[in-house]
Order: C-alpha cells, then sequence, then structure tokens
C-alpha cells in the first residue's frame, strides 16, 4: 500500500513520492516492517507490543476510523453490492459528501 501512493502535492519544491512518516497501531509492530520503512526514509510511528500505550498513536489513528464509520453508516457502502469500482467510488463520493454537508450544517 505504501508503494501504491501517488505522488503527495507540496507547496513549493518538487512533489513527494512517500510521507514523511507513518502512523500504524500495534498489529504492524514487526521489525522486518520498521526496517523496510526506514530503507524507504519513512520515519515509522508504530506502537510496541507490550512497552507503549496506544494512547500517543490513538489521536491520529482516530481521524481515519471516525472517517470509515462515517461511510459505514450508508448502508450502500457497508456491503459491496456494485459489480463496478466506478459505480462503488461514485456513492462513497456521493457518501462523503452527504456526511460533509451534514457536519457543516450544524
Amino acid at each position: 500500500m505504501v508503494n501504491a501512493l501517488p505522488a503527495i502535492r507540496s507547496r513549493r519544491g518538487p512533489r513527494r513520492r512517500k510521507p514523511a512518516k507513518l502512523h500504524a497501531d500495534k498489529a504492524y509492530d514487526i521489525p522486518s516492517m520498521r526496517d523496510w520503512l526506514r530503507q524507504r526514509g519513512i520515519i515509522p510511528r508504530i506502537a510496541r507490543k507490550g512497552i507503549e500505550s496506544t494512547d500517543r498513536l490513538g489521536k491520529h489513528r482516530w481521524v481515519i476510523e471516525r472517517t470509515i464509520a462515517w461511510l459505514t453508516g450508508y448502508r450502500r457502502l457497508t456491503i459491496r453490492y456494485d459489480r463496478k469500482p466506478s459505480h462503488y467510488l461514485a456513492f462513497l463520493i456521493l457518501g462523503a459528501a452527504i456526511t460533509c454537508y451534514k457536519k457543516l450544517a450544524k
């Protein structure tokens, strides 16, 4: 998944091809994973099993989990009924637009 990331637009200079750091939970605490990220110049921010609590990394992960929870509130997005990925992407964008509208309307 890290290799498939598109170029990141930056305010100045050339586009970056990789993120500066990667936040992950304890499931990805594998020495080979940390080494693989460091070889690519990415700083791993992974809680260590049995040593660190997830409180520090939780504030970054919460954003992703909250967004996924908002989108799974739409039945059509919870289970993929569509055969074509373009149709699913259209409903995903529609769900995100409705969610943003609801949050901004408050």
